[in-house]
């Protein structure tokens, strides 16, 4: 449908699952120093950073199932030699380890994206194949490139996958009477 909502669905983040492999310990340096208001980071003094190298695997467990269209990353200007080059997408896994996404590519992984800087220095969407995206209650993404990786601020769009079906069926009538 082309006028499906393409909403923020991190207030669909079940916060107590949400989590990140390789963040820094610092409190204003993990996943939920940027995702834990449930909406895109706009705190300054909050980011990401990876730890002991440059990967980090964000696990966004939803609280119900959605049908992401597009992600945003993005890292600040001031510190774009440590934005992410490249990112991996998986899909409703129940859990991903560094072994699992190393060396996978697509199919494996649902999307692999190569991303420009200027999708990261301005944290433009990035479009996601709709069509492997349908239903998700998990997005894992394996991201890396410099020694240290700085994300900003996250952000998911899209729909939730409860939110149009009864309004598109409402149209439909039965007859009454023996068939």
């Amino acid at each position: 449908m082309a006028d499906e909502k393409n909403e923020s669905l991190l207030q669909h983040l079940d916060n107590t699952q949400t989590n990140c492999l390789n963040e820094a310990s610092h409190s204003n340096n993990t996943l939920r120093s940027i995702l834990g208001a449930k909406t895109r980071n706009k705190n300054a003094s909050a980011q990401l950073l990876s730890d002991a190298d440059e990967q980090l695997i964000l696990n966004l467990h939803f609280n119900q199932t959605v049908r992401p269209r597009s992600i945003v990353i993005h890292t600040s200007p001031a510190h774009i030699a440590q934005g992410p080059a490249r990112i991996k997408l998986f899909i409703n896994r129940p859990a991903i380890g560094f072994e699992d996404v190393e060396r996978a590519e697509e199919p494996d992984a649902a999307q692999v994206i190569d991303l420009t800087e200027e999708q990261v220095r301005e944290g433009k969407p990035i479009p996601l194949r709709f069509v492997r995206f349908q239903s998700v209650t998990i997005l894992h993404s394996n991201i890396g490139t410099e020694d240290v990786t700085r994300i900003d601020a996250v952000d998911v769009l899209g729909s939730s996958a409860s939110g149009g079906g009864t309004r598109d069926l409402s149209a439909l009538t039965t007859e009454e009477g023996p068939a």
